[in-house]
């Protein structure tokens, strides 16, 4: 079985439009749908927005359904000027930006427990989002995603997150799944497509986030389509 989490409902909704044999139930306020998407088994979530929520949505997946893998999909604001509104980030670590222990003597972003700031995101499905990114003709570059609780607007916090972290996007969730993921032994993987510059244009996001789920729905569906990949 698949795992998928989206934020938000837009980030989801045309997923779920698309999978057969759907169940559905309720577990501490998340969504979890149940069914087949391309003939895979796959479980699908809302989990809502930040990393508290994130993290309560994929250890209870992980829990409730055992998924083999999961994947964060959605929207996120770019940090680089190789990405553009609907093109993809995928990512391959995932780092917590608003992490900061370093009055400590710590390395800004280190999360306790597991003592690593960068999060290893799985090789193998980005390899595979990034052959599907060329497929589908989107516009796409791998890296570091940076989660924190906050929605970027500020061309100085995002040059901060930018050269602390050699990140090329940021959003409010990734992290939190991947480090649920990374503690639980479980595949994961982070699939943004850029709905803003993060910069203090927050009227892009408004406009584009449509446009940008679309995009990342579109790579997951040839993913999830094709036997080469899962």
């Amino acid at each position: 079985m698949i795992g998928i989490i989206g934020a938000m409902e837009l980030e989801i909704a045309r997923l779920r439009e698309m999978m057969d044999e759907k169940k559905e139930e309720q577990i501490s306020g998340v969504r979890f749908t149940v069914g087949s998407l391309f003939g895979r088994p796959a479980v699908l979530a809302v989990c809502g927005i930040g990393k508290t929520f994130a993290a309560l949505c994929a250890q209870t997946m992980i829990l409730r359904y055992n998924p083999e893998m999961i994947i964060n999909v959605g929207v996120a604001g770019t940090l680089t000027d190789g990405l553009s509104i609907g093109d993809m980030a995928i990512g391959s670590f995932a780092v917590c930006h608003d992490m900061d222990t370093s009055p400590l003597g710590d390395p800004v972003g280190l999360i306790s427990g597991i003592n690593m700031v960068e999060i290893p995101l799985d090789g193998q499905m980005r390899e595979a989002f990034e052959e599907c990114c060329e497929k589908e003709g989107v516009r796409h570059l791998s890296g570091v995603i940076a989660s924190g609780d906050q929605f970027v607007d500020s061309g100085e916090r995002k040059a901060w997150i930018r050269n602390t972290f050699s990140a090329i996007a940021c959003e409010m969730e990734g992290q939190a799944i991947a480090q649920v993921c990374y503690v639980n032994r479980k595949p994961c993987a982070i699939l943004r497509s850029i709905s803003d510059s993060a910069d203090g244009t927050a009227l892009d996001y408004e406009r584009f986030k449509e446009l940008a789920a679309e995009h990342s729905t579109a790579v997951l569906a040839r993913f999830l389509r094709s036997e080469e990949y899962c």
